[in-house]
């Protein structure tokens, strides 16, 4: 059986249940009260019966005799006459008069006069009134009984008078009041059915179908589902309500537990509020910078049959894919460069062959001097030999071809110190390539005839990790109209300035600078430039990512390194 089955079994008992006690100690009720009524009645009654001077008088005068009249006497007599008269008048059961001694002088039945009353006389013989339920050889009644005095002395007491009304009587008086209470408990058991039928299914509702142990196991399921898998799950009710929100999501958007708090004003990313926005429905995963993170977020309408259940977010942490994407990036375009050099080499050491094989020495060994001077190997960019370290002259250099194929020309800035060596390529691959990348896309855009980008790198360099300080300055056409704080949003671009975008995806410059903010650094625009040329100048400072020349032998990029000098 159902659940929701047994509930409504169950509540159908304690209604019915209610509803038979509450009707049954009603009607007990009144029934008391109807009886006490006719106790009260007869009361007044037989007082007024007792009271009657003709009566007692003739109860006086017949205990003044010796023995008792016969019945046939008795029933000749002016008390029987009175009695029955009161009592066809009254619809009483009985009026019946007694002497001191407990006989009957008055019945309504005259074969029983004389004899004595079959209920005790005593107390009201003693001089007390009672009311009594009893029964007599009438059958059952509620009656009282008074005692009957002297004419002349209000002491002397010469019998006494019982009145009683027949419990058939109060039964139908009874019947007709019962009706009310039966149709009061009739719609009383049809309210508490109907409720009961209401709530069940209201409780179908809220719990879509579910029995209570399926119910169980769907939650330690989403538990165990929720808090095991990396991705960040947010539930969204129909309410606008977050239902879930599960500790993924809450380490990814680097926030606490929002679960409970209104969708639309709680402190996660618009972009995430966009998703679940009618027009949206159909709308495809987008990149969203959160918490330092590059997250990849889609929504889901959620159904149940035909009933709405909100929306599901999900986030996918795409940080470290997106780092390693860099990483291959950087290397493959340092491969390429490297590719293309070799043949310069190849040229280079043919070129000496040739002035060999002519006997051409000394032009020879002049040759090898010009080639000595600037390295096997020949960047295209300016001033290279100001970078120290061989991880970011490769690196340098290769963004210096890829800008050279767009016909930009990469320099080196002439205060360019860099003493130390880098310990985090990751990180000033992630900044430093941006920054270029942003650089060569503005010169390419901009007005100006000649096209460059210039770099310069400070490094303070300690035993215990330093900084490295960076400036990217370009030919391009600078921020124009556009606030230097609007080119950090998540997801700017624009038409007039796609050249802010960030590889572009409007992530770039978002990114850079939470990666440099959570190492305690900071990414900025020194100058926003000018239409023309120059154009901007950004600042980035990115802390713990340089070792000391002492440290030149260790770190994630010895290897490079010593590739890089063989």
């Amino acid at each position: 059986m159902r659940f929701s089955t047994q509930t409504l079994l169950l509540q159908l008992g304690v209604v019915l249940l209610v509803v038979l006690l509450s009707g049954t100690v009603h009607a007990w009720l009144v029934y008391e009260r109807i009886g006490t009524e006719a106790e009260n009645q007869a009361l007044t009654l037989a007082r007024t019966v007792a009271a009657d001077p003709e009566i007692r008088s003739g109860v006086q005068t017949i205990s003044k005799e010796e023995g008792t009249p016969p019945p046939d006497v008795l029933a000749a007599g002016r008390l029987q006459a009175a009695a029955e008269a009161v009592r066809v008048r009254t619809g009483a059961l009985f009026v019946v008069i007694t002497d001191e001694t407990g006989l009957r002088l008055a019945h309504p039945e005259t074969a029983r006069l004389g004899e004595r009353v079959s209920t005790d006389p005593s107390v009201a013989l003693g001089g007390q009134e009672i009311t009594t339920r009893n029964t007599g050889t009438l059958g059952p009644s509620a009656g009282a009984k008074v005692p009957v005095y002297a004419p002349e002395n209000s002491t002397t007491i010469v019998g006494e008078v019982s009145v009683g009304y027949s419990v058939e009587s109060l039964s139908n008086s009874l019947a007709r009041d019962i009706v009310p209470i039966a149709l009061t408990a009739g719609g009383s058991l049809l309210a508490g059915v109907l409720a009961s039928f209401l709530l069940r299914r209201r409780l179908q509702r809220l719990t879509l179908g579910l029995e209570p142990e399926e119910i169980s196991t769907l939650v330690h399921d989403q538990v165990a589902v929720l808090q095991g898998v990396d991705d960040g799950v947010i539930g969204v009710a129909a309410d606008g309500r977050i239902s879930v929100f599960n500790a993924a999501a809450a380490r990814l958007l680097d926030m606490p537990d929002a679960t409970g708090q209104d969708w639309a004003s709680a402190a996660v990313p618009e972009q995430l509020k966009q998703l679940t926005q009618p027009a949206a429905r159909d709308a495809e995963a987008v990149e969203v910078v959160a918490g330092g993170r590059v997250l990849v977020a889609s929504a889901r309408k959620a159904w149940h049959r035909q009933e709405d259940l909100g929306w599901v977010v999900i986030l996918r942490d795409r940080t470290e894919l997106q780092q390693l994407t860099r990483q291959l990036d950087a290397v493959g375009t340092m491969s390429t460069a490297l590719r293309a050099q070799r043949h310069e080499f190849a040229n280079q050491l043919h070129t000496i062959a040739g002035f060999m094989s002519i006997g051409q020495h000394h032009a020879a060994k002049e040759y090898l001097a010009r080639i000595s001077a600037t390295g096997p190997l020949k960047f295209p960019v300016e001033q290279a030999e100001l970078l120290q370290d061989t991880y970011l002259q490769a690196f340098v250099g290769a963004k210096g071809v890829e800008a050279s194929e767009r016909g930009v020309a990469l320099r080196i800035g002439p205060e360019t110190l860099v003493r130390g060596h880098v310990a985090d390529p990751q990180d000033v691959t992630t900044v430093l390539g941006n920054l270029i990348d942003n650089a060569v896309s503005a010169a390419v855009a901009g007005l100006s005839a000649e096209r460059w980008v210039e770099v310069e790198l400070l490094d303070d360099a300690t035993e215990n990790g330093g900084t490295l300080h960076i400036l990217v300055g370009d030919s391009g056409d600078g921020l124009g109209s556009l606030e230097p704080e609007e080119v950090f949003a998540e997801g700017f671009t624009t038409s007039e300035q796609p050249v802010r975008s960030g590889a572009g995806q409007g992530l770039g410059l978002a990114l850079v600078r939470q990666l440099a903010r959570r190492r305690g650094g900071d990414v900025r625009v020194l100058e926003p430039g000018s239409s023309g040329g120059p154009g901007a100048v950004f600042m980035a400072t990115i802390p713990g990512v340089m070792d000391s020349a002492e440290h030149a032998g260790t770190g994630a990029d010895s290897t490079l390194r010593e590739d890089s000098n063989g």
